[in-house]
């Protein structure tokens, strides 16, 4: 292959282009032929592979001349492009109607917390953000949550590879929000109210009710003779806030490691007032979340005036509020890029 002649081949070639679509209307047609001409099946890639074939003191002249080439053709490109947007400028109407902009909004998710934070917020609670990337000590052992614990198996938590601390046990991706208890009260003194939102990972299967990933709230107040029926009256007042004015909550005893007592709390169902549907199971009562008194053992693993105080503790998931209030029947469904179900909130 004598590499002149094909160069030479080469440069008439795109001599002949200009001259072809001199008069080209068409972005797309134009965008044809520079795929053509430098795409992988084209001349110019052609003779780029051959380079290697050339004798060694003639491979700068050939690179070089190839470069030309193609830098000339995407000028000319370039001025072709140019020349069709302003024409295309010069015939818009602007007599014709505006193309309309499709607006973004908040995703229901985002929307449910502001809602749930605010309503707190307006009985004192202050917001708070905390890490994602958590110690066990937060996560577990400062919550009275034993070393035995299935909670603290790798089954039930996302560990990180990470050298753990020496102090505070290894890394991981925060199970709950509650760890945000002990370093509110690591910070500031009594009396704290806080409301800490945020994500929370358990390696659950995917279902239409379950997650890897999904948003809890904690809440927590601490001061001086802190009483659970001051947690009913709160819980009482976020209830029918959020849901209806006229519900009505059930506390049937518990289990939790961080509270002592504990207690689920049920609501009157939404959509039979109590009477007994399918949603309810015809029970009349809806679990929503977790609470109680906040354990002494937590208090006394921070030490120094929480020693004398008392205080409670509830914490509830976003994604199962926002199912019941909207009768959404699938998880996953917050999580698709479906816009269909996104523009319903």
């Amino acid at each position: 292959m004598d590499w002149r002649s094909e160069l030479k081949a080469l440069e008439e070639a795109l001599a002949e282009l200009k001259e072809k679509y001199r008069q080209a209307v068409d972005p797309n047609v134009l965008e044809e032929v520079r795929v053509k001409f430098l795409g992988r099946k084209g001349p110019i890639k052609a003779l780029l592979n051959f380079i290697r074939e050339v004798p060694p003191h003639e491979r700068r002249e050939l690179g070089r001349a190839i470069n030309e080439i193609k830098n000339a053709f995407e000028t000319w490109i370039q001025e072709k492009r140019d020349q069709l947007g302003e024409k295309e400028e010069e015939i818009k109407d602007p007599t014709l109607p505006s193309r309309q902009n499709s607006l973004g909004h908040k995703h229901i998710i985002s929307q449910t917390i502001a809602e749930i934070v605010d309503i707190f917020r307006e009985m004192g609670f202050a917001l708070a953000d905390g890490p994602e990337i958590e110690q066990e000590y937060y996560n577990f052992t400062a919550l009275n949550i034993d070393v035995t614990h299935p909670s603290r198996e790798a089954f039930d938590t996302f560990y990180l590879n990470l050298p753990p601390d020496s102090d505070k046990g290894k890394y991981l991706l925060r199970s709950h929000t509650s760890p945000m208890q002990v370093r509110i009260m690591e910070r500031f003194s009594p009396p704290v109210a806080v409301i800490v939102p945020g994500r929370v990972y358990r390696p659950d299967a995917v279902d239409a009710s379950h997650s890897f990933m999904f948003h809890q709230i904690e809440g927590f107040l601490v001061d001086t003779d802190v009483r659970f029926s001051h947690l009913k009256g709160i819980l009482m007042e976020f209830a029918r806030k959020y849901f209806y004015d006229d519900v009505r909550l059930r506390f049937r005893p518990h289990y939790f490691p961080f509270t002592e007592p504990s207690a689920e709390v049920d609501i009157s169902c939404l959509f039979c007032k109590g009477k007994g549907c399918s949603v309810c199971k015809y029970s009349g009562w809806i679990e929503v979340l977790g609470c109680g008194m906040i354990h002494p053992n937590v208090l006394a693993a921070v030490g120094g005036e929480y020693m004398a105080k008392t205080g409670f503790a509830f914490g509830m998931g976003v994604e199962r509020l926002c199912m019941l209030k909207y009768r959404i029947p699938d998880i996953r469904l917050f999580y698709n890029a479906d816009v269909r179900f996104l523009r319903q909130f």
